[in-house]
């Protein structure tokens, strides 16, 4: 697992500074990171992994995770799965074995505003298909504590929920392995 040793968290200037590279991010990407959350605060980087419609990244605890989205508080459906842009990560963690503590399973190189990418939009990634969803990323504690108060607030601003730079939510509509690497095209 990386560090969480904390680090001199961007301030909001450093943070604005980035918005053109993520916004130069293409419309159709890569799969940059694939990481599992097979326990609380644990993080396993794979560069091969299974999707299935079940439990969405297997050996991943989404499906032990409760919600406050569902009306008896079991995992949200359309929350199977969390995707974060790399650009904006890779800023926002300052070096790439961080990254994984974001707590998103997949990490993309790919344009995931509403504009690029709404919600019920399918993509295939390896030999899976998923699908965005129209519930919203936003964070949580966590997030604060590992990458700072300021970078939660930006990614949870306008122009971070314009351009989804907290993340986005997908489920799994076609089961597949994904690999680093992979292309991620539109359906």
């Amino acid at each position: 697992m990386a560090s969480t040793a904390p680090l001199q968290h961007l301030d909001r200037a450093q943070l604005e500074d980035t918005l053109d590279h993520v916004r130069a991010s293409p419309a159709e990407g890569t799969l940059e990171l694939i990481v599992q959350r097979p326990g609380v605060d644990e993080r396993v980087v794979l560069d091969e992994a299974r999707l299935n419609t079940d439990e969405g990244l297997e050996g991943d605890t989404w499906k032990q995770r409760s919600s406050k989205r569902t009306d008896d508080g079991s995992p949200h459906p359309d929350m199977q799965l969390n995707i974060m842009n790399s650009r904006i990560l890779g800023a926002i963690a300052q070096s790439a074995d961080r990254m994984e503590l974001a707590g998103d399973q997949l990490i993309v190189d790919m344009d995931l505003s509403d504009a690029n990418l709404p919600a019920w939009t399918k993509l295939a990634v390896g030999d899976a298909v998923i699908q965005i969803t129209d519930q919203p990323h936003t964070g949580c504690a966590k997030f604060s504590q590992r990458f700072g108060v300021e970078a939660h607030r930006f990614v949870n601003s306008e122009v971070g929920k314009e351009l989804h730079l907290r993340g986005i939510n997908a489920r799994v509509v076609s089961p597949g392995t994904i690999r680093r690497g992979d292309p991620i095209r539109k359906l």
